[in-house]
């Protein structure tokens, strides 16, 4: 097992750092060769550049500024992203990740011809772990449509292998958020983690940390 985690949030110690690490401790239990692209730490530039659009199509030149990015992509059967959600979606610098590293000819195959569709590029990932926090409820993020969710789930989800193994756990109303729900929420992250990778939940509890 091959586990990229794609970790979003520019304050270490916050919860979703504490999300991040029940996630690699429970991978690296299963005992998952895994790689953690922190894009804040990286200073990952997610703008893409007038040059990278004019080159978008440029395939396999449309990899060269984001080649690190899009050899662990290639490498990995397992995906997982760890992020905050910020106005009901994804932060910019994910949004930016999934603008400049999911490129043709490595997340999908262009059209060849009028009228058809891309098809996926990604179906040598067979795993799929989405995780977030949000301020709002659960009932006014569905309310939204929240966009984040089906971003990562069906749109990045639909370019994976069929009948990929996929699972989501976000903790709603993180501004009132209080100990006890944070432990078992990060209980739950644990389980759904062992849930993608098929190894028996420990009935250890996570330790919270600050938001």
């Amino acid at each position: 097992m091959r586990a990229l985690v794609v970790y979003c949030h520019p304050r270490e110690g916050s919860f979703s750092a504490a999300v991040r690490d029940t996630v690699l401790e429970r991978l690296q239990a299963a005992g998952a060769e895994v790689r953690l692209h922190d894009l804040y730490a990286q200073g990952f530039q997610p703008v893409l550049t007038t040059d990278e659009w004019t080159d978008y199509l440029d395939c396999p030149g449309n990899q060269v500024p984001v080649a690190d990015q899009v050899a662990d992509v290639t490498w990995c059967d397992t995906l997982i992203f760890v992020y905050p959600t910020w106005w009901y979606g994804l932060p910019a610098m994910l949004k930016g990740w999934l603008d400049r590293v999911l490129l043709p000819d490595v997340a999908f195959i262009m059209p060849k011809g009028e009228g058809d569709n891309i098809k996926p590029g990604l179906h040598h990932i067979n795993r799929l772990g989405v995780f977030t926090t949000c301020g709002a409820s659960r009932w006014l993020t569905m309310f939204i449509g929240a966009p984040g969710k089906r971003t990562l789930m069906r749109g990045v989800g639909l370019l994976l292998a069929p009948r990929t193994r996929k699972v989501f756990a976000a903790h709603y109303l993180m501004d009132s958020a209080q100990e006890d729900g944070l432990k078992a929420h990060l209980a739950k992250v644990a389980r759904q983690v062992d849930k993608l990778t098929g190894l028996k939940t420990s009935s250890a509890i996570p330790q919270a940390q600050t938001q």
